[in-house]
């Protein structure tokens, strides 16, 4: 693996300190930058750089901080969404690694190290894009022996548990693979709720009772409904009883949300205008009372402020992890405004009208007058939750059709971490074996990262936005297939313009020809190289890479007739082939037209019959051949972060006189930190 090294020079003011804060910043000013922290599994862990956050003022910076402290807070929380089991196996397991007196350069050892990294990183014993338990890797005798040898105080015991009953208890849920097999079930003729492993619901519930339980609180004639079981886990009592334990202070979690709310407290001080600390407050409140129309008048004011350059996300937000796509998993993001790269989604959202006018879809689905659409390009400065160690490239919120439409949303672009991404991938041989000829490799080379970025800008900052549910179609009628397909008419908007005049006119892209380097890269990925995150013999789960197969796979078989695109043999090889590139635009457009009158009239079995007809089963012959491929290039197909970390300077008052930035923090340093100073949550809740 080529490691990329570069010198980071942080420029920051000394005035006010003692010699020993001096040496401390002098030290951070000369660190070596490298985004390469460690590799393992399938996995590449990287870093990402804050650039210009040493040039902020000071109480900015302090709004950052105590925003961040707030990002890491909650990280528990995920980890028992996720799995009822999670964090007392990620504990033991962390007792056992910090506790280990043996060899540890030995291979059961070195089986355990990946196995709790594979933990850390997924948030639990579940991959986070297979949704599949895995494999420890070692025997249950050597986990035993190392557990008998720790002192009980260190294990995440219940009351009155001794070591030999908390291994009988767990033991099963880590070696056994029938036993929770996979986190999240989207499909198939199945129970989803049975057949999930995640902690969204509990007591034996069937999908049935769950879909009775909210469709009762309903009103097809209510315009702004709230989103029901966002923030709640549904139980069945003993006694046939089904209730919802809600996420809030005072509740469920209640141990991690009061350290949210302490460090949001904390912020407040800090904030840059009054819009900006009513939205804190309002946050506050919600997490204080659970009450989801605080939680939709707290999104109001959050996508209204548009002026604040410090913004975050902290909370319980999207639903990819439940199979109904009812309840939201908690994740934070804080960040702050790159002006410059901001320009270029400005000048998308000013002409946010102009697109949805133009859009191929049905007049009847299209907004009349689009509203506060605001897209920014940020720098992010913490991740937290579901967006931690692996994030998204891209954000568009809130969720909620009906803030949408009368009150806008905000789209983000994380320039910082698509950066990262870009450096750490440069010589890997990944496009010399994949990519069919120099005219290609020349075009993603010349326009790739440009236009990669586009299309994200154009997916949350318009592709979210767009379209119109019809009244009385109820928002939650796609059901389990709602995550994939909205995925899929965002990526399509997003195709569909990037190919149009109008963006060169409006000076995004630089010529006619750009776009063809993101049409060559989207077609390759979702017909073969996403494949390489899929083990052998299994189907696609996870909704974004379902997304990306529908559109490449609809869009192979409509265009055969024509030979829009096709795979090519060289040298034995498998290739994607696009031979022509404009009918290929058209086919977006159809393809974004039937997607959007699914979802703007709730037509479940078309949506469902797209799904499962185009995104789910794998090309057995052609992946075989892909991780053969891929495997020779010592590559790993899933990439996460480490966060910077944080640190206040103080004067011999004890005011803070500034705040920097440290990169240099491992990857198992971190989360055993973390674990460390940020778990609140008891082993089973």
């Amino acid at each position: 693996m080529k490691k990329i090294i570069v010198l980071f020079v942080t420029v920051l003011a000394i005035a006010g300190c003692t010699d020993k804060q001096k040496t401390a910043k002098e030290r951070m000013n000369k660190q070596e930058f490298n985004y390469v922290a460690d590799q393992f599994a399938d996995l590449q862990i990287l870093r990402y750089r804050v650039s210009g956050f040493e040039n902020l003022p000071l109480q900015q910076k302090q709004l950052l901080y105590h925003l961040s402290e707030a990002a890491l807070m909650g990280r528990d929380i995920l980890y028992d969404q996720n799995n009822r089991y999670n964090l007392a196996i990620r504990r033991l397991l962390e007792a056992v690694y910090l506790d280990y007196r043996g060899d540890r350069h030995a291979e059961p050892f070195r089986a355990l190290e990946v196995y709790l990294k594979r933990i850390w990183f997924a948030n639990g014993i579940h991959h986070h894009y297979g949704e599949d338990k895995f494999n420890p890797g070692f025997s249950p005798e050597f986990l035993a022996d190392c557990i008998r040898r720790i002192d009980a105080s260190r294990l995440p015991l219940r009351p009155e548990q001794t070591a030999n009953q908390l291994m009988a208890e767990v033991f099963p849920v880590i070696f056994n693979p029938a036993v929770m097999p996979k986190k999240t079930v989207q499909s198939g003729n199945q129970d989803l709720i049975a057949a999930s492993s995640n902690n969204y619901y509990a007591g034996g519930l069937t999908q049935k009772e769950v879909e009775d339980f909210y469709a009762k609180m309903v009103d097809p004639n209510n315009a702004t409904p709230v989103s029901y079981g966002l923030n709640s886990r549904l139980v069945k009592e003993e006694d046939g009883t089904i209730a919802e334990k809600v996420w809030r202070q005072g509740g469920l979690y209640t141990q991690a949300i009061e350290r949210i709310t302490g460090e949001l407290e904390k912020a407040i001080p800090y904030t840059e205008n009054s819009k900006q600390k009513a939205v804190i407050e309002k946050l506050i409140e919600y997490y204080k009372t659970g009450d989801l129309k605080t939680f939709d008048q707290y999104a109001i004011l959050w996508v209204e402020d548009t002026a604040s350059d410090v913004d975050f996300v902290n909370g319980f937000t999207e639903t990819y992890g439940d199979p109904l796509g009812i309840k939201a998993s908690w994740e934070s993001t804080v960040n702050f405004i790159n002006k410059e790269a901001t320009k270029r989604t400005r000048v998308i959202s000013d002409a946010a009208q102009w697109f949805e006018n133009h859009s191929p879809i049905d007049e009847r689905f299209k907004k009349k007058e689009v509203k506060g659409v605001s897209a920014k390009v940020i720098t992010v400065s913490m991740l937290g939750g579901d967006c931690y160690p692996a994030t998204p490239i891209g954000i568009n919120l809130p969720n909620a059709d009906w803030i949408r439409r009368d009150h806008g949303s905000k789209s983000v672009t994380i320039e910082n971490i698509t950066e990262a991404y870009d450096r750490a991938s440069q010589g890997s041989g990944f496009n010399e074996e994949f990519v069919w000829s120099d005219a290609e490799r020349n075009a993603i080379q010349k326009y790739g990262f440009i236009t990669d970025n586009l299309h994200t800008d154009l997916h949350e900052c318009l592709g979210h936005g767009s379209g119109i549910i019809l009244p009385g179609v109820d928002p939650n009628a796609l059901k389990a297939y709602s995550s994939t397909l909205e995925e899929t008419r965002a990526d399509l908007f997003g195709l569909y313009y990037l190919a149009d005049p109008k963006l060169v006119e409006l000076g995004l892209t630089p010529d006619a020809s750009a776009y063809k380097a993101e049409y060559y890269k989207y077609m390759m990925n979702g017909l073969m190289t996403q494949l390489v995150r899929i083990e052998p013999g299994k189907d696609i789960e996870e909704s974004h890479m379902r997304n990306r197969q529908l559109i490449a796979g609809w869009a192979y078989e409509k265009g055969k007739a024509g030979n829009v695109v096709s795979f090519e043999k060289k040298n034995g090889k498998t290739y994607v082939l696009i031979n022509d590139y404009a009918k290929l635009r058209g086919l977006f457009g159809t393809l974004l037209a039937e997607i959007q009158r699914i979802k703007s009239e709730g037509d479940f079995k078309a949506g469902q019959k797209l799904v499962e007809d185009y995104a789910v089963k794998v090309n057995r012959p052609l992946h075989a051949e892909i991780l053969e491929r891929y495997a020779r290039l010592n590559l790993s197909p899933y990439k996460g972060f480490v966060n910077p970390v944080m640190k206040e300077i103080k004067n011999n008052r004890g005011e803070v006189t500034d705040v920097i930035v440290d990169y240099t923090e491992g990857y198992a340093q971190q989360m055993l930190r973390y674990s460390k100073d940020y778990s609140f949550l008891p082993a089973y809740n």
